[in-house]
């Protein structure tokens, strides 16, 4: 592998990682209605006799602010739908309406809000831990290709400057992301 295959498989990764981030902070709750508040949760379907996610059941729409509507595809998963929202660590309650449910989102609590930021920070916190993963992945990578004669000593000193220069930029991506979000919640 050459220096420059490696510099951006190390940028991709911490890319991917921030990615998932930023997927993983759609699923916490802000007070305002977002499919993706609820369309990663697990769905036991009798009817299937298995485990599947939700955005594969049914179509999940905002009709208004505060509300998520659940156009369930197959009437006969609309219980196991709305026991798996209620059952999720979301504390939403939802109403059926025929084949499909209605979700009201409630107002945030000030406790409730300081437990989503909680949260947000936890999942920075693994987003960073994924980046300086990558980034001992890159280190080690200058080790082979110093070792196999692929770069110099001067080459491997540059490329884990170049690797711990985008480290510290994806970190900083992180807490900008966290920051942005914490404000969102905790936002009145």
């Amino acid at each position: 592998m050459s220096p420059d295959e490696a510099i951006f498989e190390v940028e991709d990764d911490m890319q991917k990682a921030v990615a998932h981030l930023l997927h993983e902070f759609t699923g916490v709750r802000t007070g305002k209605a977002t499919p993706g508040l609820i369309e990663n949760i697990d769905v036991h379907c009798r009817a299937y006799n298995s485990v599947m996610k939700l955005k594969a059941l049914a179509m999940i729409t905002t009709p208004e602010a505060r509300m998520l509507e659940v156009r369930v595809f197959d009437p006969s998963t609309t219980q196991d739908i709305e026991r798996a929202i209620r059952e999720s660590k979301l504390g939403l309650n939802p109403a059926a309406a025929g084949s499909s449910l209605r979700v009201p989102i409630p107002e945030l609590s000030e406790e409730r809000r300081r437990d989503m930021v909680k949260l947000t920070k936890q999942l920075g916190e693994e987003a960073k831990v994924r980046i300086r993963a990558v980034r001992k992945d890159g280190m080690d990578a200058a080790k082979k290709m110093k070792a196999d004669n692929v770069i110099t000593e001067d080459g491997q000193k540059d490329f884990e400057e170049e690797v711990q220069e985008l480290t510290t930029k994806y970190v900083k991506e992180v807490d900008a992301h966290l920051a942005s979000k914490e404000a969102e919640l905790m936002k009145v």
